[in-house]
């Protein structure tokens, strides 16, 4: 029992670290780890990690708000409406054989990891976050060239002097114009972004709410919270970064969940040992993940999405067959 405690707070704050970063739950990997940990049924496993999805998701929500990578309306709103399909999953995860539901996650999650994929392909190398930081070391370049030419002693004539002044003033007309391209394209990609702040539509109302029921089901159904499928569908109809859906995503994600866990107790189907056990790691772990989310690079974070719904629907299926021999 205590290796099953100890081997379920590390898994917790590796999970939790995921979860964090990706904004998808931790469900995907809680799933299997409760399997192949502890030994429980495809039910179970679902609903324990509903249970630990809402401590974990919360405490990620916590730090995206603060670093101001989510966008709480859009969350809020797919989160209500998810909350009203998400008890409609479970009974429906109650009445079908364990093979159904890991058949389910596994093809769901890899439709979604797939298309992250393309995503990730079809977007430029060069985003908003590089072109920046392309041309803040552009810029120490050519003052620590200009530094460099300077005597040693420290001693110039007004000749020299003069001609470092016309030299570095020749370099800054020459390097000006790459400069302004790029910080005008990176102004462009962050007012992009801005512009998601602006006040909801009702287009935008009905998008997120359609977003929420669909993820809902998912979640009460599969058991991995709905980020895994309201993530890819953020960045495709809402246009948002991937940082943004992350955050955005967890905030639905606390909400939608908690019916489901609420639904699932009644049923005497949550194991809370395990859960409690898996949420002393999960936690902290969700704190570390969303801080990270800053200094990954947009086309790095959905290549990194899709590999990590790809490994999870491959768990999935190999925990099923019996493999691991769960």
């Amino acid at each position: 029992m205590i290796e099953q405690f100890a081997f379920s707070i590390v898994a917790g704050l590796i999970v939790g670290i995921f979860s964090g970063l990706l904004g998808i739950g931790g469900g995907t990997l809680m799933i299997p780890l409760f399997r192949l940990g502890f030994g429980l049924s495809a039910i179970v496993s679902t609903a324990t990690s509903l249970f630990t999805i809402v401590p974990t998701s919360i405490a990620g929500c916590i730090t995206h708000l603060k670093n101001k990578t989510c966008i709480a309306k859009i969350g809020l709103i797919a989160g209500v409406a998810g909350a009203c399909t998400s008890p409609l999953g479970v009974l429906a995860a109650t009445n079908s054989p364990d093979i159904a539901i890991m058949a389910c996650a596994a093809i769901i999650i890899a439709y979604s990891a797939i298309t992250m994929f393309r995503k990730a392909i079809k977007m430029p190398k060069r985003t908003d976050s590089d072109l920046s930081m392309r041309a803040t070391l552009q810029r120490f370049r050519m003052e620590f060239a200009d530094e460099a030419e300077e005597m040693p002693d420290g001693r110039q004539d007004s000749g020299e002097r003069t001609g470092q002044v016309q030299g570095a003033h020749v370099r800054e007309t020459q390097a000006a114009p790459a400069r302004t391209t790029e910080t005008a394209i990176a102004h462009e990609v962050q007012k992009s972004v801005n512009t998601l702040e602006a006040p909801m539509t009702t287009k935008r109302l009905l998008t997120g709410a359609a977003i929420g029921l669909v993820a809902g089901f998912a979640s009460g159904y599969v058991g991995v919270g709905g980020g895994f499928l309201m993530v890819p569908l953020f960045i495709s109809l809402f246009g948002i970064t991937m940082k943004k859906a992350s955050g955005t995503s967890l905030i639905a994600v606390v909400i939608l969940a908690i019916p489901g866990v609420i639904t699932q107790t009644l049923h005497g189907n949550v194991d809370f040992v395990a859960g409690i056990a898996m949420a002393i790691g999960s936690i902290p772990g969700a704190l570390i993940g969303a801080s990270l989310i800053r200094y990954i690079p947009e086309r790095k974070m959905r290549f990194l999405f899709g590999f990590f719904l790809l490994f999870a629907a491959i768990i999935l299926v190999i925990n099923e067959l019996n493999v691991f021999g769960a």
